[in-house]
């Protein structure tokens, strides 16, 4: 194995990521969270007529979400605003990636997301969430803030400041 080195006047971009969730139904949290986050779920179909037709993906490996074929497995939404692949569908910025596990959520996460709704806006952006599916936990008041703990509709907590 041959490690790349950089020479110490090298500055490395910084790396590219996604955040991955464990889901039961990807389409149904990826629908919840790019309405909860204003971010756009993103269009696979091109890739997944490629690869179908070139006979690499299999069809019960496909569904169709919202009109157009999908992975049935996987779905990530991504912020609207940054670019992305048009030849796959794939976003090349901030995303999050919803796969498919067939066991259930049973503990509480070790991540998760915080939203921050701004000045005056945690009411309107509270009600808005609920209409989405989400839950109140708990609300939190300490002497460094004040939030609400809430879950997605598959459970999984996430606050709102």
């Amino acid at each position: 194995m041959t490690m790349s080195t950089q020479s110490p006047t090298e500055v490395p971009g910084p790396l590219h990521w996604k955040l991955v969730i464990d889901t039961a139904d990807p389409h149904a949290q990826a629908d919840f969270w790019a309405a909860a986050l204003h971010y756009a779920a993103e269009d696979n179909s091109a890739l997944v007529e490629r690869l179908l037709s070139a006979g690499a993906l299999p069809g019960e490996a496909t569904v169709e979400y919202h009109g157009r074929p999908a992975f049935r497995d996987l779905i990530a939404v991504r912020h609207p605003d940054d670019p992305y692949d048009p030849e796959t569908g794939t976003g090349l910025g901030r995303r999050l990636l919803f796969q498919r596990v067939p066991e259930p959520k049973t503990v509480k996460n070790r991540l998760h997301l915080d939203l921050h709704a701004g000045p005056g806006r945690r009411a309107a952006e509270l009600a808005r969430l609920q209409t989405l599916g989400a839950r109140v936990v708990r609300e939190v008041k300490e002497p460094g803030g004040e939030w609400l703990v809430l879950t997605d509709p598959e459970g999984n907590e996430f606050c709102l400041q």
